[in-house]
C-alpha cells in the first residue's frame, strides 16, 4: 500500500504574491506499481489536475487548502493539506 504522501511548495510555505507562479510537488515514501496523482483544493472531489506537479499562476481565487492524492490502483493515500495564501 501507499504511505508517506507528502506535498512541497515553491515558494516554500505556500505564500505567493498575486500573479506569481506556485509549484506544488507530490512525493510518496512507499508504494509499488504505477502511481497516479490528483490534486484537490478545499476538500473538493473533482481534481484540479493530475500528475506529480501542479503549477499555478496565482489568482485571487487560488488561496485555500491543497492536497495531493496518490493511488496505485489498489490503494490510495492523501498528503496532509497545505494552506496556500495569496498575498
Amino acid at each position: 500500500p501507499i504511505s508517506g504522501v507528502s506535498l512541497s511548495a515553491q515558494p516554500p510555505g505556500g505564500q505567493v504574491a498575486l500573479g506569481d507562479r506556485l509549484v506544488l510537488s507530490c512525493a510518496v515514501a512507499a508504494g509499488t506499481g504505477p502511481l497516479s496523482f490528483s490534486w484537490h483544493r478545499g476538500g473538493s472531489a473533482a481534481p484540479l489536475a493530475t500528475g506529480p506537479r501542479l503549477e499555478l499562476h496565482v489568482g485571487d481565487e487560488d488561496s485555500g487548502h491543497y492536497q495531493c492524492r496518490a493511488t496505485d490502483g489498489d490503494s490510495a493515500a492523501e498528503s496532509p493539506p497545505l494552506n496556500v495564501t495569496v498575498l
